[in-house]
């Protein structure tokens, strides 16, 4: 397989090595491949993290502490999610809304980084692809009211109305 061409980096402020552990504890299916450290030349505290490059899901990803910025991460750029069933968005809501994360609207999250993700049921981009509009304009108003994907919800939803006699 060619090497990968893109690598997401991730900057933090001195969170790195911590930041690349809590991933790999939520998403379970990753791992750390290099820990590269400041020397005695510096500039920062020799022994101490520079970078720390992982993988989740074959992705890989640098984790780097850059030091404090004035700018930080927000909703322009997004980590999607591909979710089996409500089990699995279930899990990782809970994982990355816990320790200070916080919930936003239709699926998107900030975790305790600041990092954004979009923690999407696969379900819901088969009710979105219907070839029914009434059908995928239901989906989308119920889709609008919820933080976390619910697919009960959305599956009630695509189900045609019910005519009253």
């Amino acid at each position: 397989m060619p090497e990968k061409k893109i690598t997401t980096c991730l900057w933090f402020d001195n969170e790195a090595e911590e930041a690349a552990e809590y991933y790999l504890s939520v998403f379970g299916d990753g791992r750390i491949t290099d820990v590269q450290r400041y020397s005695e030349a510096g500039p920062g505290e020799p022994g101490s993290v520079v970078v720390v490059a992982f993988e989740l899901f074959g992705q890989r990803f640098t984790a780097l502490n850059g030091g404090k910025v004035d700018w930080a991460f927000n909703e322009s750029v997004s980590f999607q999610v591909h979710c089996e069933d409500q089990a699995e968005v279930d899990d990782l809501w809970a994982k990355l809304t816990a320790d200070g994360g916080q919930e936003s609207q239709c699926g998107w999250l900030k975790d305790r980084y600041g990092v954004s993700w979009q923690i999407e049921p696969k379900r819901l981009f088969e009710l979105l692809a219907d070839p029914d509009p009434a059908l995928v304009a239901r989906v989308t108003e119920a889709m609008l009211t919820m933080k976390k994907i619910d697919i009960p919800t959305l599956e009630a939803a695509a189900a045609p109305p019910t005519r009253e006699a």
